[in-house]
């Protein structure tokens, strides 16, 4: 619970600058009457609270509240990190513009040109040129936004990727995993959402689907009805599911045990073996890597997670966030199937999953691991998503496959 409250504190923080920012170079220079200005800062301060409420109104169990304020909450939140992301561009822009022209003129060597670098602009001008910039930032921000909900609500793209095995068993050549993952299914992804994915997947004809954490937003009471299409997700071998640090938030205990229930097979550092032929293969998962912060037995295990297992020809490891393949490639893994990411979902905030993983999204070797990191199915907060499509990912096992 502390790293959520942690983690609400920082979302507000960022709201609250971001807004400040937004104030004071949109509405504190727009040529508006006092009451004008009195209502675009109440109006830009309602957007900026209404996140935090709808958070707030989630946790404190008043789910269908926060379902009546999604919406109009999350799009905001992509409008404004828009908005704040264009302003600082233009604003960047014109220091880096600026400092230009006067070490120009400065290597030029004109001590007039330099004077009348420093001599005041036209005040009318000047004013002109700031109301049309953010008259069109603001259109562009709304044009962003607007893309962006379109992008983050189609459906997601089929991604084929072949995993190369060394002396992979003739038995498991064509094997096929089906991912989905981080689709938080509760403030605006609901049961449509949920059976246009599962009747995709049910199309790809799977050995196994893996789960890869972030399923809900939300208490089990209060989704069951959405998630329930899960149940009928089809596979050879049946679904593996590990936790992401989402279900923690949740109550990941009732999200176990219902992940139970729609017929998954939950992995809690722990591990199946699958007998294909004469050759096994091994499905591990671990514990997201906060989940020891909410409970002591979900400390994240890679090692735990194949104690006492069997010989196997192939090792695969669900694990939600990227970086757990720092512990896990050293035991072995042949590959470490992934999420969290969301690929970035949009800019700027790729920057910031970067901070924290090794790898954001596609293909990667790992000190001879493969690890794969899914962009998502779904999405999470705003419904925005900007040059990175959701994907459903199919891995199929192959021998003597060279990966560019």
């Amino acid at each position: 619970m502390t790293q959520f409250i942690i983690f609400f504190l920082i979302v507000f923080l960022i709201l609250a600058i971001g807004c400040s920012y937004i104030g004071w170079r949109l509405i504190a220079p727009a040529k508006l009457g006092r009451k004008w200005k009195l209502l675009a800062w109440t109006s830009l301060i309602l957007l900026a609270l209404l996140p935090p409420l709808t958070i707030s109104l989630e946790i404190s169990g008043y789910e269908d509240w926060s379902d009546r304020l999604s919406w109009v909450s999350y799009v905001s939140i992509g409008f404004l990190s828009f908005l704040f992301t264009l302003l600082v561009i233009r604003d960047v822009a014109w220091l880096v513009a600026n400092a230009f022209r006067k070490l120009f003129a400065l290597f030029k060597g004109s001590e007039r040109h330099v004077e009348s670098l420093n001599d005041p602009p036209d005040p009318g001008r000047r004013n002109m040129l700031i109301q049309t910039m953010n008259l069109g930032i603001i259109g562009a921000a709304a044009g962003l936004t607007a893309y962006g909900v379109f992008e983050a609500r189609r459906r997601p793209a089929i991604k084929e990727i072949d995993i190369s095995i060394k002396d992979l068993p003739e038995a498991l050549n064509g094997f096929r995993i089906v991912q989905i993952t981080d689709i938080h299914a509760g403030l605006t992804i609901k049961r449509d959402f949920i059976e246009t994915i599962v009747g995709m997947v049910n199309e790809l004809r799977a050995d196994v689907i893996a789960f890869t954490g972030d399923m809900v937003d939300g208490s089990v009471e209060h989704l069951r009805n959405d998630v329930e299409p899960f149940s009928r997700m089809k596979s050879k071998y049946g679904t593996y599911f590990v936790t992401g640090n989402h279900e923690y938030y949740s109550g990941v205990e009732q999200w176990v045990e219902e992940a139970g229930r729609l017929g998954m097979k939950v992995l809690l550092n722990s591990n199946e073996v699958l007998k294909i032929g004469d050759s096994n293969i091994l499905f591990a998962g671990v514990t997201d890597t906060s989940g020891g912060g909410f409970l002591e037995s979900h400390i994240s295990n890679p090692a735990a997670s194949i104690a006492n297992a069997p010989q196997s020809d192939v090792k695969i490891l669900l694990a939600h966030q990227p970086k757990s393949v720092h512990e896990a490639s050293p035991l072995g893994f042949d590959l470490q199937i992934s999420g969290h990411t969301h690929g970035g979902q949009f800019f700027p905030w790729n920057f910031a999953a970067a901070l924290s993983q090794p790898y954001i999204s596609g293909l990667h070797d790992h000190d001879g691991t493969w690890i794969y990191v899914s962009k998502g199915t779904g999405y999470w907060g705003p419904p925005v998503r900007l040059g990175t499509r959701s994907e459903i990912t199919v891995f199929t096992l192959v021998r003597d496959v060279k990966v560019a």
